[in-house]
């Protein structure tokens, strides 16, 4: 057998494999021996069926299922051995030629697409931005605002006022004002807070349970309230829908807040734990500024992407890719649909081989006791997101059991990896940080 690679352009090759017939006659025999064996033809006695029968019955699906089995091991071996840093698969070359019935010595050739070969613009002359979220007093006050809500007293008045929360039926209505055949009918609470028209709060100020108020849902609502999941339902479908419903009250609750003081901090953080309104201040600041370190890192690994990729001139095997995502599509896909998808994919390739190139010059790596700390902070985590407190005698074989599973494993290696890549560029590239309130951050992103 003989395996050739020949370069057919900058980032283009031929594979060959050239298998002859002593490569597979000793195998292909063997397994026919055996067929013979355990062949029950009638007629025949078993072991005694003759071998031109059972070569004619079954010697050519033998004979490709060995030279096949041949074939993939020696593309394999071969761009092993050679290290081929191949994209996608190799993909066949079509043979019009190829005879399984009389041919004894077999060619079979196949195109490769090689990765290129490029530097690694990443140092700490690359400038990124890294925006930090920071909770203005805005933000600060409506938390005490929502904290003080959630610990006040509740009562049951018998109108609505400001500060109500209402329970009751929606009902979609048609445009005569009728209900709606087969239209949307759901249980569903919000508070008068929660509504942006004035015209609709007025029209709910001052009802009792039983009464009935007819408003559209999509002009109602202020925009950051997702009235749509309210419903059970989507946006979209609201949108598509007539958006007028009626909506008769079942229940009518008021909400008193808390007074702010060291009941509230008490009972909010822990007896003891906060002294004074601008510590309760302070440590919510800081609370809320520490959740949105997740969003700054998001943006800042799409920002690190965006300028690495800007410094990194470096060709792709165009044509191939694109007859490599044709032909591994699960569904039927036009060379058309692929034109159309192939940028969005060329810069995420882009993305993979620069991040390989980091993870390799870098010596970046997961080590198996990092993981397993890793999933045991994980497991912690999620307790406590439940309020459960983890049981940190059976932690380490609670982890044990979840990375038995190999795609749980390969999910949380993965986002370690991620952990370790963002550290990575953020001691690494020149972070050029900015202060933004949420409501900014919130701007920019919608802006792209």
């Amino acid at each position: 057998m003989n395996v050739t690679t020949t370069s057919t352009g900058k980032l283009n090759a031929t594979l060959t494999v050239e298998i002859k017939q002593d490569d597979y006659q000793k195998k292909v025999e063997k397994v026919l021996a055996d067929y013979r064996k355990k062949a029950n033809i009638p007629g025949f006695r078993p072991g005694m069926v003759p071998v031109g029968l059972i070569k004619k019955q079954y010697g050519k699906s033998v004979l490709v299922e060995e030279v096949n089995h041949l074939l993939q091991h020696a593309i394999t071996d071969h761009i092993r051995d050679e290290k081929l840093d191949i994209l996608g698969n190799p993909l066949p070359i079509e043979d019009t030629n190829l005879d399984w019935d009389n041919a004894k010595d077999f060619s079979f050739s196949f195109e490769l697409g090689l990765a290129p070969e490029f530097d690694l613009n990443i140092s700490d002359k690359t400038k990124v931005p890294y925006y930090k979220i920071v909770a203005d007093k805005k933000m600060v006050d409506r938390y005490v605002s929502d904290y003080a809500k959630r610990f006040g007293a509740m009562s049951q008045p018998e109108a609505v006022q400001d500060d109500c929360l209402l329970k009751g039926q929606f009902t979609e209505l048609s445009k005569d004002g009728s209900p709606l055949e087969n239209g949307l009918n759901a249980e569903g609470t919000f508070s008068l807070e929660s509504l942006d028209a004035k015209k609709t709060i007025k029209a709910l100020t001052g009802l009792a349970i039983g009464d009935i108020a007819s408003f559209n849902v999509n002009k109602a609502f202020k925009d950051d309230f997702n009235i749509a999941n309210v419903l059970g339902t989507t946006a979209e479908a609201l949108k598509a829908g007539t958006g007028e419903f009626q909506f008769q009250i079942e229940e009518i609750t008021l909400v008193t807040p808390a007074e702010v003081n060291q009941e509230l901090f008490d009972k909010v953080f822990g007896e003891g734990t906060i002294k004074g309104e601008k510590e309760f201040k302070e440590r919510i600041k800081a609370d809320a500024e520490n959740m949105f370190v997740g969003e700054s890192n998001r943006k800042f690994y799409e920002d690190v992407k965006e300028v690495v990729l800007g410094k990194s001139k470096f060709d792709l095997p165009d044509e191939f890719l694109k007859k490599w995502m044709l032909s591994s599509q699960e569904r039927p896909t036009t060379p058309e649909e692929i034109e159309t998808q192939y940028p969005d994919m060329k810069d995420s390739l882009k993305w993979q081989l620069v991040e390989s190139k980091v993870v390799k010059q870098h010596n970046v790596e997961v080590k198996q006791e990092e993981l397993i700390d890793f999933t045991k902070q994980m497991i912690v985590n999620q307790m406590q997101q439940y309020g459960q407190a983890a049981p940190m005698e059976q932690l380490d074989s609670i982890a044990e059991n979840v990375l038995q599973n190999k795609e749980e494993a390969q999910k949380l290696t993965d986002q370690l990896y991620s952990e370790k890549l963002l550290q990575f560029y953020k001691t690494t590239v020149k972070l050029n940080e900015k202060e933004v309130n949420f409501d900014e951050f919130v701007k920019m992103l919608s802006k792209k």
